[in-house]
C-alpha cells in the first residue's frame, strides 16, 4: 500500500492556456479583483491575491487564438478560488454581477457555498467559501455529507448592505 501524501500539501497555482492574453488579463484583473504580479511579454501573466508570486497563470504559448475545448472532451473542469468569509464571497458576487458576466450555477455544498462561472475563455471558475468544519453537513455516521442545494445568492447580496 502506499504512503497517503503529507497533509500540509496544497494546490499552489494553476496555469490557464488563453487565447487573448490581454482579455484574460482584463477579466482576472479587474472582474475577479487579482492582483498582476508578472509578466513575460505579450505571452505569459501572472496574477496573485495578497502579494503572493502568484495563483494564476495566463498563457498563449500554446492558445493565441485559439478556441475552448468542444462539449465532450477532457481537460480541466473549473479552477475553484476560495474566499476567506461569507462577506468577502459576497463582494466577489457583487464584482461578477457588476461586469455582468452570467453565472452558470450556485449550489449549497453544505460544506461550502459556490458559485459557477466562466472566464471570456470558456474556463470554469467556481467562487467558493468553506464553512466552518463544525457546520458542515454529516451523515448518520457522522462522516460528512456534500450536497448540492440551491444557494440563495440575493440572501448573500443582502449581506452587503
Amino acid at each position: 500500500m502506499s504512503e497517503n501524501i503529507d497533509p500540509g500539501t496544497d494546490i499552489g497555482h494553476v496555469h490557464l492556456k488563453v487565447s487573448d492574453l490581454r482579455r484574460a488579463v482584463d477579466f482576472y484583473r479587474d472582474v475577479l479583483g487579482f492582483e498582476e504580479t508578472a509578466r513575460l511579454g505579450e505571452q505569459a501573466a501572472f496574477l496573485s491575491a495578497g502579494g503572493y508570486h502568484h495563483h494564476i497563470g495566463l498563457n498563449t504559448w500554446e492558445s493565441e487564438g485559439g478556441s475552448p475545448p468542444p462539449p465532450g472532451s477532457t481537460g480541466l473542469f473549473h479552477v475553484a478560488i476560495r474566499y476567506p468569509t461569507r462577506a468577502a464571497l459576497a463582494k466577489a458576487l457583487r464584482r461578477v454581477v457588476e461586469a455582468g458576466v452570467p453565472l452558470s450555477g450556485a449550489s449549497d455544498h453544505g460544506v461550502s457555498e459556490a458559485i459557477y462561472l466562466h472566464d471570456p475563455d470558456g474556463n470554469g471558475i467556481e467562487l467558493y467559501r468553506d464553512r466552518p468544519r463544525e457546520e458542515w453537513s454529516k451523515g448518520p455516521d457522522g462522516s460528512f455529507v456534500m450536497l448540492s442545494e440551491p444557494f440563495d445568492l440575493d440572501a448573500l447580496l443582502a449581506e452587503l448592505s
